[in-house]
């Protein structure tokens, strides 16, 4: 479509007609919408090359689509060269635009920075600035300073509107303060603003993330009874809510509700389903409705490769996981962090620790632009180290539990546990010492099973004064168990 547009266009000026920043516009406008921002940025400059000043509105048009992208930097550029113009001012909407960008970054001080600047600019902020400014600080966690912020809006005299209470609510719902948030939702309905299907969405989500299922489907039948439509994400909300229970039956059952209210299941609501199955270990279960979606026209994504590829290592079907893989990689998907954890856990568990450690050192080893690579994280560590301690390669495993806390990642106490006992039978003593103090110096919560270990290990390993110490340490916690030789 806008092929045939820039043809128009290309006529228009062999005509000998002159087109106007208006033409400019829609062209460029045009080609954002389709995400062609080389095209985009080409009209662009062929009009500053012309000596024809961007508006305003031309230069937001391009603010947004880089900001959509999430390329700041681009945006940045154009932001930049439209004040140093002098010709024309950013207004509010340009600002709204460029903070939206930077709140989805989660760069709170350059949306404070912007504000700051539009308020020098004698701009007033409106609704949308505020509520943008109160979910960017509710994205960090700094909930009393979105509340404060919240409330700083009647100084403008803005009235907050339905939007500004979402991004409240779901800040206080993601910190698992629901009681805060119901709060709000009742403030909201006092001031005449009524709750809309994003509010209840927020709330039943976090209400299903605190286990709370019931009070969910009761919010869902409250939706009903007052007129605001059930969506397919209030749908696959609850159904995830159900998977993460292990309440598969009410899961499908919520799924053919879906239905019922001719909402057709897409493919968030089969990946979920999926996972859940997998992870009750009824991987036909998963495979079945792997089938039903495909038939049914939907693609699935990493997310549902995932857990079939994660089911099938955990039930020892290999041979199945990787078919899977490969499957993946032919439809163009690039595994992500987690696609590779389940590979090397699946490499590991068929006994190839050789290829195990290839794949990870192959997706780590390069740039994280690159999509061919993935940034390491703690589950892919742990997943690598436990595999080569049961294997008997300590110092690999040492190796990498080295590089896991040198990236920053803080180990928990299974893999504490499992290096622990790799370095005892090993006779490791130093190494003992050395995990326990890194342990005390990471904070991590020794329980009755790291103090058995150890106890025993020292004993064992004739360090029978250590071994006593760890004993006493769990007598005084009140923690008891059997302390025998063996």
């Amino acid at each position: 479509m806008f092929d045939s547009l820039w043809e128009v266009y290309g006529d228009m000026v062999s005509r000998g007609f002159s087109p106007t920043v208006v033409t400019y516009g829609i062209l460029m406008n045009g080609y954002c919408v389709q995400g062609d921002f080389s095209n985009a940025r080409r009209v662009f400059d062929e009009m500053l090359q012309r000596g024809i000043e961007p508006t305003v509105v031309v230069y937001t048009i391009l603010i947004r689509a880089f900001c959509n992208e999430g390329r700041m930097g681009e945006a940045e550029g154009v932001f930049g060269r439209m004040r140093e113009s002098g010709v024309v001012a950013p207004n509010l909407y340009t600002y709204k635009t460029l903070m939206d960008g930077y709140c989805r970054m989660g760069d709170v001080k350059r949306v404070f920075d912007l504000y700051c600047d539009m308020l020098k600019r004698e701009l007033h902020p409106d609704v949308v600035i505020f509520a943008t400014l109160v979910d960017v600080l509710c994205k960090v966690g700094d909930l009393k300073a979105a509340r404060n912020c919240f409330a700083y809006m009647a100084k403008f005299d803005v009235v907050p509107n339905a939007h500004a209470y979402n991004s409240l609510i779901h800040g206080y719902c993601k910190v698992g303060n629901l009681a805060g948030a119901m709060r709000l939702w009742v403030e909201m309905e006092k001031c005449g603003i009524f709750p809309d299907v994003f509010t209840y969405n927020i709330v039943i989500k976090g209400l299903c993330d605190s286990g709370r299922l019931e009070e969910a489907e009761g919010l869902m039948e409250k939706m009903d009874k007052v007129g605001v439509l059930a969506d397919s994400v209030t749908y696959n909300v609850v159904i995830d809510g159900c998977c993460k229970t292990g309440d598969m039956e009410k899961a499908i059952e919520v799924c053919s509700q879906m239905t019922e209210r001719k909402i057709e299941p897409n493919v968030i609501t089969f990946s979920t389903l999926i996972d859940g199955f997998c992870k009750k270990g009824n991987v036909k279960a998963a495979m079945g409705l792997y089938t039903e979606m495909v038939i049914k026209g939907l693609a699935p994504c990493v997310v549902t490769y995932t857990a079939l590829i994660d089911g099938h290592c955990k039930v020892g079907n290999i041979k199945e996981a990787f078919r899977l893989q490969k499957e993946m990689l032919e439809a163009g998907l690039t595994p992500n962090v987690f696609t590779v954890s389940c590979v090397i856990d699946g490499l590991l568990k068929d006994g190839r620790i050789h290829d195990a450690i290839k794949l990870f050192l192959e997706k780590t080893g390069g740039k994280m632009d690159d999509g061919r690579f993935c940034a390491p994280n703690s589950v892919m560590y742990a997943i690598l180290i436990q595999g080569l301690c049961k294997d008997g390669r300590i110092f690999k495993a040492t190796k990498f539990f080295a590089e896991m806390r040198w990236n920053g990642f803080k180990p928990d106490m299974l893999v504490y546990l499992t290096m622990l006992q790799a370095h005892f039978q090993f006779k490791h003593m130093i190494d003992v010492m050395m995990l326990h103090a890194d342990m005390l110096k990471m904070g991590v919560v020794r329980n009755t099973n790291i103090y058995r270990v150890m106890s025993r290990g020292y004993r064992e390993n004739g360090y029978l004064k250590s071994a006593h110490m760890c004993s006493e340490h769990l007598m005084e916690c009140g923690i008891r168990f059997p302390d025998s030789g063996g």
